[in-house]
């Protein structure tokens, strides 16, 4: 299929854009091995423009502020794909000092505002909510406290409550759900009503000891997941997008003109 050439206009490529935090940023870096941003650039290669929006530290209201200044007008660029992935900043708790803690109520208001936004709706794109994903206690603490801070920041039943909220704003909305929470959790082993694998409740879980750098952000295996649950997803909803089956925006070099 890669040698077809789209048949509409061959002006600036349609755009997959990634919005979210820090998990979001540092996705781009090849640094330590696989990362998810040019694995997903690599997949949509020639045929959509991944644009990689993360901002890291930010919550949702943070985000709201930036998501109108970096959005384009739809006579600039057609925006097909857009994925929303906040709530890790958002869920810290209430105690911490880092002023990142949003709200439950004020989290779930926010999505719904990112999700209608004026400058979204104008796209019409295929959303993506991501949930935020559990965190290993044993080592958020641990990095907590390397960085001064005396008391921990998360907790992952705190964390659960934003991907729970994350989950169902997606159902009440519409909008397609990548539940990365609950694929992390489910290759931890954790099952439905069961303490958290990752909360002090439990023993260390060397599964997710292996994706996370700091019981936060992620590690290369991490990154893995997160693509392949991505690509399985746009499979299942949007089967006419997968990328095995869009053609080039322009033509191969064996029928480019002369």
């Amino acid at each position: 299929m890669s040698g077809q050439v789209r048949s509409q206009d061959t002006g600036p490529y349609d755009q997959f854009i990634i919005f979210g935090d820090s998990i979001t940023q540092f996705s781009c870096s090849q640094d330590m091995g696989f990362a998810f941003s040019p694995a997903l650039q690599n997949a949509f290669i020639r045929r959509l423009d991944v644009i990689n929006r993360g901002f890291s530290g930010y919550n949702t209201t943070q985000a709201l502020q930036v998501l109108p200044s970096f959005m384009p007008k739809p006579e600039q660029a057609r925006i097909r794909f857009m994925a929303i992935f906040f709530g890790a900043n958002d869920a810290c708790l209430p105690s911490s000092p880092t002023g990142q803690q949003v709200p439950l109520p004020q989290y779930i208001a926010n999505l719904k505002l990112i999700l209608t936004h004026p400058s979204v709706v104008a796209h019409q794109p295929r959303l993506i909510l991501i949930t935020p994903p559990p965190i290993n206690e044993y080592q958020t603490e641990a990095s907590d406290r390397i960085k001064g801070y005396a008391a921990a920041l998360r907790s992952a039943e705190h964390t659960k409550k934003y991907a729970d909220a994350t989950r169902e704003v997606g159902k009440e909305s519409g909008v397609a759900v990548l539940d990365i929470w609950g694929v992390i959790m489910g290759m931890a082993g954790w099952e439905e009503g069961r303490p958290l694998v990752g909360s002090r409740e439990v023993e260390r879980s060397e599964v997710l000891e292996g994706l996370f750098v700091d019981g936060l952000h992620f590690l290369p295996t991490a990154y893995k997941v997160l693509y392949e649950s991505m690509m399985e997803l746009i499979a299942r909803e949007w089967p006419d997008q997968d990328p095995t089956t869009l053609p080039f925006v322009f033509p191969t070099w064996t029928v480019a003109p002369p």
